[in-house]
């Protein structure tokens, strides 16, 4: 550590900048949440098929199929948000892409199990929100 004039000390730059609080802070525990009810909601469509009502749909997959798709993503969304938390750059930029691939899904998952996605796509789009925005201010 170095030391100004004024005898207060400075810390050397890092890769990594801690977050404090604020939207990324929020961001990170949104992307933290998302994905755990996203790897939970694949479990279930993995070991249940029989949970979920398949109507007749565009977007029709096996419901496994559905499952594993929402496992890989909350694993990537648990990853993006820790990064975030973290305060690595990395974090931020997945979050963001992580987020809307993760919304994209839910979206087309409505009309399986809609109260479910509409609360994931709520917390994507604020955890997108809210890294836009600090993604603008602290940059």
């Amino acid at each position: 550590m170095a030391q100004s004039p004024g005898g207060v000390r400075q810390h050397p730059h890092s890769s990594a900048r801690p977050l404090g609080g604020g939207p990324a802070l929020f961001a990170g525990w949104a992307l933290e949440l998302s994905g755990t009810l996203s790897i939970l909601l694949g479990v279930v469509g993995v070991t249940r098929e029989t949970l979920f009502g398949s109507p007749d749909y565009t977007y029709e997959f096996s419901l496994t199929a559905w499952g594993w798709i929402h496992i890989v993503i909350g694993i990537g969304l648990v990853a993006a948000g820790l990064g975030v938390l973290a305060g690595r750059s990395w974090g931020r930029g997945a979050g963001v892409a992580l987020g809307a691939v993760s919304l994209i899904t839910q979206f087309m998952f409505v009309p399986y199990y809609p109260l479910w996605s509409i609360s994931v796509m709520t917390l994507d789009l604020l955890a997108i929100w809210a890294l836009a925005r600090f993604l603008t201010t602290e940059d």
